[in-house]
């Protein structure tokens, strides 16, 4: 199972969005005072994400605060054709279009409103490894 954490400005509003968007589901919001969100759990598949409010004492900021981006979240997804599609009839923003990869994996590439990067396709990171022997355990 994956789990990844966001931080953004407008969390409630990134959370709906993601929901219509990405097809997450909402499984558990902690309210804070003034519309914040101070953590809650999206699934999609069998991957969790967290999402919050900015947090700048915990140096947690929305990437719209900051030049740009310095990772993405990978998501694997059964049918990224589909998937790609409901995204870009929910708005999203692609930065890579749908392709099949040299490597024959199929995906793309979106940011979400507040700017974090994400990657949805049919690649499984690790599908590929040997098991590894008793000495590197």
């Amino acid at each position: 199972m994956a789990r990844a954490r966001r931080t953004d400005s407008r969390a409630a509003t990134l959370e709906s969005w993601l929901c219509r968007a990405f097809g997450f589901v909402k499984r558990f919001v902690v309210p804070g005072p003034g519309n914040r969100i101070e953590h809650s759990e999206l699934s999609l598949g069998t991957g969790v994400i967290m999402i919050g409010s900015s947090k700048p004492d915990d140096h947690r900021f929305s990437p719209k605060a900051l030049a740009g981006v310095s990772q993405a979240l990978s998501v694997f997804v059964e049918d990224p054709d589909a998937h790609f599609k409901a995204a870009m009839a929910a708005g999203a923003r692609v930065v890579r279009e749908l392709r099949t990869e040299e490597y024959g994996a199929r995906g793309y590439m979106a940011l979400d409103p507040e700017g974090h990067l994400w990657y949805f396709g049919n690649y499984r990171p690790g599908g590929y490894w040997e098991a590894p022997s008793a000495h590197h355990s």
